[in-house]
C-alpha cells in the first residue's frame, strides 16, 4: 500500500513539474510528458484495484 501511495506522489509531482514547466517555456514536449505521467498513474491505479478486486473474490476459495 505504501508502493501504491508512493507512486501516487511521485505520478502528481512529475505532472505538476510538467505542466508549470510547459507553462514557463511554451515547448509542447513537457505536456506530453505530463499526459503521459497521467497514464501511467492510472494503469498502476487500475492494476492495483483489479489485484485488490482479485482478492476479494478469490480469498473466500483457500
Amino acid at each position: 500500500m505504501l508502493s501504491i501511495r508512493l507512486l501516487a506522489v511521485l505520478a502528481a509531482i512529475g505532472i505538476g513539474a510538467s505542466l508549470i514547466a510547459w507553462m514557463l517555456t511554451g515547448n509542447p514536449r513537457y505536456r506530453r510528458w505530463a499526459w503521459n505521467f497521467l497514464r501511467a498513474g492510472l494503469v498502476v491505479v487500475f492494476v492495483f484495484l483489479a489485484l485488490l478486486a482479485l482478492e476479494r473474490v478469490f480469498l473466500p476459495l483457500a
